[in-house]
């Protein structure tokens, strides 16, 4: 596990939220993500039933299949399979494009909320969840199934710096590589990254995707401006742009994620999300991916 070391030059506000109410927000959010799914009684011997078998001293008496057993007139119990827990990995995107906003909500806030909320369903579905920033910082987790330490890099991300660059594509390139077994990656990025998209693609082959995309009213608002001269938040570079090239960008970039077979989210910062990610997330029955 590796962190962010000290936290000097860092920045504590990124939200309206304080750290109570933050919590409170984030575990709301996992509620309204796992609604309408239900325990498994047999959640520590499996959930996948596989055949029924004679009872053997020491079995559970909640294991024994009663219809079996009443039309053999022997006692029979349930077998289930173990589920395979395929790990979870939640990519924060931690430049400063995500941490420029403005509304009163920015990409960044929307992000680490977002990336909670994801860890604790994910957790409720048994499956272990790890975390790893894609901004300058060295901020990787392996997956574990701690709630303690979800809580815990939870708040050390929610410290920001305004001179990160993105490093998505590196990132996840490195980690996609090192990775060996299945995992389902989940991105959470403005998506300014443009060598992203390759590297998205290779790691669709072998891996789960889903990006879940953030957007400032600004950027949506940029169509039809015309011509203007911009600054980037992450490198200071200087460029002339128009409205029209930001449309035609994002056009693509949905576009390109659909024919990889990439899941894709689009979520407006000064919109409500919470309702959409639900839909998004169990129609597509991401989440439930982690146990097989």
């Amino acid at each position: 596990m590796s962190g962010t070391g000290p936290l000097e030059g860092w920045l504590p506000e990124i939200d309206p939220l304080d750290s109570r109410q933050f919590v409170i927000a984030v575990k709301r959010l996992a509620d309204s993500l796992s609604y309408g799914t239900d325990a498994s009684p047999f959640l520590g011997s499996g959930i996948e039933y596989v055949q029924s078998r004679p009872y053997v001293w020491g079995d559970p008496v909640r294991a024994i299949d009663w219809k079996v057993t009443a039309r053999t007139a022997r006692v029979h119990v349930k077998e289930f399979e173990a589920p395979k827990r395929m790990p979870v990995y939640l990519l924060v995107d931690t430049s400063a494009s995500m941490a420029v906003s403005s509304t009163r909500r920015s990409k960044y806030a929307l992000a680490v909320q977002l990336a909670g909320g994801l860890a604790y369903a994910c957790l409720d579905r048994i499956s272990p969840v790890g975390v790893m920033g894609v901004g300058t910082r060295e901020f990787l987790i392996r997956p574990s199934l701690s709630r303690h330490q979800i809580l815990q890099w939870l708040h050390r991300l929610r410290c920001f710096r305004y001179d990160e660059a993105t490093s998505l594509a590196r990132k996840l390139a490195e980690l996609a590589s090192s990775l060996a077994q299945r995992a389902l990656i989940i991105v959470l990025s403005d998506m300014h990254d443009r060598g992203a998209l390759p590297v998205l693609k290779r790691a669709a082959q072998e891996h789960d995707m889903a990006v879940v995309q953030l957007r400032d009213p600004a950027e949506r608002h940029l169509r039809g401006s015309g011509f203007f001269r911009a600054r980037e938040a992450e490198t200071g570079r200087v460029f002339v742009t128009h409205g029209r090239r930001r449309w035609l960008e994002q056009e693509t970039l949905e576009q390109e994620l659909r024919r990889a077979g990439i899941d894709h989210l689009l979520i407006e910062t000064d919109q409500p999300f919470i309702v959409k990610v639900r839909h998004f997330f169990q129609s597509r029955r991401l989440l439930g991916r982690g146990v097989r």
